[in-house]
């Protein structure tokens, strides 16, 4: 019998994280969405059973699942502690065609790693932080917690990422070059990196420079 999981956030990722969800073994229950008109809606044939304010007003979650497909990182941050409050589960999701190396540390709350996507030895991955298909995370990192890691995107060896980083689609960063990339930082498409990235930068280009800092975190 399949394991059943609730989707929270109705959005673009919303049917790539079911997809993943599905070949894990879930059987996706109902969606929880945030505007409270849409309960009684359906998409991608799945029914609308409610809003957030619905969900967390309840007095408890346990035994239930949870599958976030939301990109914005801040955001499945906070509504991840929520859940973890009230006892519910956000199991970490690992498609089966990913290749995760015995000797990794994957966080077991609300990692997503989608297909095609290889973890080499001796990395570990925080809570809560995506992996989008054909992510290449080379051997001894440390990926955060809350990041958000865009398809075809190469970390390479002996870095650490911070908490609630997004690194976009294609970005690469060289093997022993780049040491640290700082919480909240932003790291374009198709970036190279070649050196530290302080906390709060946007970064791009080839090779990637910092085009400014965030102020509004």
């Amino acid at each position: 019998m399949k394991k059943e999981i609730y989707a929270l956030g109705i959005g673009h990722n919303t049917p790539v994280f079911i997809d993943l969800a599905e070949a894990c073994g879930y059987k996706v229950k109902g969606l929880y969405h945030y505007n409270k008109d849409k309960t009684g809606q359906s998409d991608h044939g799945f029914k609308i059973i409610g809003s957030f304010d619905d969900l967390f007003s309840k007095d408890n979650l346990k035994g239930l699942n949870f599958l976030l497909t939301m990109g914005d990182n801040k955001i499945r941050a906070s509504i991840s502690e929520k859940i973890i409050k009230l006892e519910g589960q956000i199991p970490t999701l690992i498609h089966p065609t990913a290749i995760v190396s015995r000797f990794s540390n994957i966080s077991d709350i609300g990692v997503y790693i989608s297909p095609f996507s290889y973890i080499q030895a001796d990395s570990i991955i925080g809570s809560n932080t995506i992996i989008l298909s054909g992510v290449n995370i080379s051997h001894t990192n440390k990926i955060g917690n809350c990041c958000f890691i865009a398809g075809g995107a190469t970390i390479g060896a002996y870095t650490t990422i911070e908490d609630f980083v997004f690194v976009g689609q294609g970005a690469l960063s060289i093997s022993g070059k780049v040491p640290k990339i700082g919480q909240h930082s932003y790291i374009g498409a198709r970036s190279l990196l070649t050196h530290e990235i302080p906390p709060f930068s946007v970064v791009a280009g080839s090779p990637a420079k910092i085009i400014k800092t965030i102020t509004d975190e």
